[in-house]
């Protein structure tokens, strides 16, 4: 059923009304939500970003639910990055600074795996952008082009129903 409602956001932001600048840079958004531990402050200003600025919130959702798997699965890989910058000589009076400054200990960057995950996500930010613009592009050039060719995809966008999930769903 999961998998099923993944599928249906995945198809209703890939057709939605956005532009594939706002569809990738929501699902990169949502990409930090899913690499890095979710209960830490700077998942609040990501979560706030993809409120504020003009991306699609459902491609952030979706980047989101996509990437949870693939932060648990490379979590030794960002443990072994934020033990080395937490590590460094050269960095530890950038650590003690921040350590010692209100508010960012909410971050949690004391702990390896946050401050690895966090940085791999920042390298990884604009891979997954240009990679999932260019993958929306390609889907609405040449997959939604044929679709909508086909007899089911006419009939189903002719039925009532269908407009009342456009109404209700896609905005």
């Amino acid at each position: 059923m999961l998998l099923l409602k993944l599928l249906q956001s995945i198809i209703g932001t890939l057709n939605s009304e956005g532009t594939p600048r706002q569809i990738a840079a929501g699902f990169a958004l949502g990409a930090a939500l899913g690499l890095t531990p979710l209960v830490n402050a700077h998942n609040l200003v990501v979560f706030a970003l993809a409120c504020l600025l003009n991306v699609s919130f459902g491609a952030f959702l979706v980047g989101w639910t996509v990437f949870v798997p693939a932060g648990f699965a490379l979590d030794p890989i960002f443990h072994a990055v934020g033990l080395a910058l937490l590590q460094a000589p050269g960095l530890t009076g950038l650590w003690t600074a921040l350590a010692n400054t209100p508010g960012v200990p909410l971050t949690n960057f004391n702990n390896s795996v946050v401050l690895g995950s966090f940085v791999g996500w920042l390298v990884l930010w604009l891979p997954i952008y240009v990679v999932s613009r260019v993958l929306v592009v390609k889907y609405r050039v040449h997959v939604f082009e044929r679709l909508k060719k086909t007899r089911i995809f006419q009939a189903v966008a002719a039925s009532k129903l269908y407009s009342y999930y456009r109404m209700l769903f896609v905005g």
